[in-house]
């Protein structure tokens, strides 16, 4: 096993992997910019290096991550998600300079990495995928042809896009030409690619995600899969495991589909295979060569640590599972709170954090870096917290996600928490029936109250009652 690991990451994410490394008896490395000196990952982990002033770039410069981590002494780099997580000159490099990386190899993450490579992979071992294009688009031109060929809606994506961005969805002609150097604009951008490609748009379908494990022996197995279908603008809100919606049935064939695509690619360590749900047709989506951020509720209703398990196998272990081990119980949901103000079009939200309390009780999980008096800084995701719930039954479920939402107290920003308890007052939400569309066909959802808590206004008095007298 390692004896010393670099969290090539920050946020809750990082404190995730320390508390893995400690239950391990591995010594945990954090690495923080200046906006991060007094981020809770430097102050749990074993040590902290400072990776420079710029926010973001310290982060994301692989060669002198993988430096630091031979000068400290690493024999591993965990990427968590994000940043470097699935760029496969990080993991590469790790190779070249003997850094055990926890992840998949770089060519397996720069094969499903590429949209359209990732497309080729899942048809030949014979996983239904929607139809598209054949490998990157040349032009408009060919777009529109082949838009026409297989109708309209049809999603227009960057081929190396991830985490909902370079993709748009054109409904006819004109908005193709319209979208097309939107998308390639973008793309470029992000990703440093203007590649393209474009699939038959599947209509309200339902997002659901396979969470699988492979080890270097060549065993693969799946942790049954996620809900994500409660999103906005393909950012995920609320995600839930096993998904209500599935069959016993079709949660054996996605599971099945899963573990054929890993062992298709000759996949190694944590994945995720993701798949839309339309009309009982399931199509391969996408592959996710990293942790992903809602592997928390897969682990509540399993009780597989998934960090744990990727740090093993890493180290080139064997799984301890074999697929007929592997059991759910209950039903988990994840609530994504966010410091985003839902009632102004999800507006960012920044800054200090006057008061943060954790909820707690039976069958309640709290993955956060935040506390009272943290600054959440504008460079960055706005994600302050993720907040756990699980209960035996469906509307246990529900009702103990409403009682730690209302429990919590996060003051200082606008959160997304309020929004997340109108959508488990919701008849729809509430019936287990549900497609990427809830969003946006319950817009009534924003109209809550904005009340404040009564513990709010006596703080906030008794600030101004101290500020009057000078203290």
């Amino acid at each position: 096993m390692f004896k010393k690991l670099l969290i090539a990451n920050r946020g809750e994410i990082a404190v995730r992997i320390v508390r893995a490394c400690a239950e391990m008896g591995i010594r945990s490395v954090a690495i923080f910019t200046e906006p991060d000196r007094y981020a809770l990952h430097v102050k749990r982990a074993d040590e902290a290096h400072f990776a420079g002033a710029d926010p973001l770039a310290g982060y994301l410069d692989p060669r002198r991550i993988v430096s630091l981590a031979v000068e400290t002494g690493c024999d591993a780099i965990h990427p968590g998600y994000g940043f470097l997580s699935e760029n496969a000159d990080f993991a590469r490099i790790c190779a070249e300079r003997g850094i055990a990386f926890v992840g998949p190899n770089a060519d397996v993450i720069s094969r499903m990495g590429d949209k359209t490579a990732a497309r080729s992979s899942m048809i030949s071992a014979g996983i239904p995928v929607t139809p598209g294009s054949n490998g990157n688009l040349a032009d408009l031109k060919q777009a529109l042809s082949v838009a026409e060929q297989i109708g309209y809606p049809i999603m227009l994506k960057a081929t190396s896009g991830g985490g909902g961005r370079g993709i748009r969805r054109c409904d006819n002609p004109t908005e193709l030409r319209a979208q097309y150097p939107r998308v390639i604009s973008e793309a470029t951008k992000a990703f440093g690619s203007a590649d393209v490609f474009l699939e038959k748009c599947i209509v309200d379908p339902k997002h659901i995600e396979v969470q699988i494990l492979a080890d270097s022996q060549g065993e693969v197995i799946h942790l049954f899969e996620r809900d994500c279908s409660i999103q906005r603008r393909n950012q995920k809100l609320i995600e839930i495991a096993p998904s209500p919606q599935l069959t016993p049935e079709q949660r054996a064939y996605v599971g099945e589909l899963a573990v054929r695509a890993a062992r298709a690619v000759h996949y190694e360590n944590a994945g995720t295979v993701e798949f839309l749900l339309s009309n009982n047709e399931v199509y391969f989506m996408e592959m996710n060569t990293r942790v992903q951020v809602e592997h928390t509720i897969t682990e509540q209703i399993t009780g597989v640590d998934i960090v744990r398990e990727q740090i093993r196998i890493a180290a080139g272990l064997p799984l301890q599972y074999r697929q007929q081990d592997i059991q759910h119980r209950g039903y988990a949901l994840q609530f994504r709170i966010n410091a985003e103000d839902p009632k102004n079009n999800f507006l960012p939200s920044f800054g200090k954090i006057t008061r943060y309390y954790a909820p707690g009780g039976p069958g309640v999980r709290t993955d956060t870096a935040i506390y009272t008096g943290y600054t959440i800084p504008p460079y960055f995701d706005s994600m302050c917290l993720k907040l756990v719930v699980w209960a035996l039954n469906w509307e246990d479920a529900l009702d103990r996600g409403a009682r730690a939402l209302a429990d919590m107290r996060l003051q200082g920003v606008r959160t997304t928490a309020p929004y997340y308890q109108e959508i488990l007052k919701s008849p729809d939400f509430r019936s287990g029936v549900f497609t990427t569309s809830f969003v946006p066909n319950h817009p009534e959802l924003l109209n809550y109250s904005e009340k404040r808590h009564p513990s709010e206004i006596a703080l906030a008095i008794a600030a101004a009652i101290a500020a009057h007298a000078g203290l």
